[in-house]
């Protein structure tokens, strides 16, 4: 009886780790926050929760900023407060993405936004993709 149920673990054990190998499932938290403001503030408490998310999670999670209207100056060369932050958070693997509709609706050139920063078509398209990848979503802000 006992070696059955040390075979039926050990089979029960390898179709989990199968699973989870075939799915690409290795981070187990992944989170996208939108940033839709120009309050400095909020910039501030967005990094802080970021601060907060990597404390509690380290590398077991990921985290991916989603910056569009108003909050676009977040990722601006020339109006961004926080640049030392969001580039040690890139070094820890936080991703940040400016929309690109916002940048033509406000013509604003690739060229004004940190290096740091990669971009998408939307923010809400983007939003709602990794929503239905199952990342959890935050709204940054007050």
């Amino acid at each position: 009886m006992n070696k059955v149920l040390v075979v039926a673990g050990a089979i029960l054990l390898s179709s989990i780790f199968t699973s989870a190998q075939t799915t690409g499932e290795r981070i187990p938290h992944k989170v996208v926050i939108q940033l839709a403001s120009s309050d400095t503030l909020v910039w501030k408490g967005l990094l802080n929760n970021i601060r907060n998310l990597k404390a509690g999670w380290g590398d077991s999670v990921a985290i991916e900023v989603v910056v569009h209207g108003p909050g676009i100056g977040f990722l601006m060369k020339e109006k961004t407060t926080q640049p030392d932050r969001i580039t040690d958070f890139k070094s820890k693997g936080v991703v940040f993405v400016a929309c690109e509709n916002t940048l033509i609706e406000k013509k604003i050139s690739k060229d004004s936004i940190i290096p740091e920063a990669g971009f998408v078509k939307s923010a809400v398209v983007e939003i709602i993709l990794k929503q239905e990848q199952g990342w959890s979503y935050i709204k940054s802000g007050f």
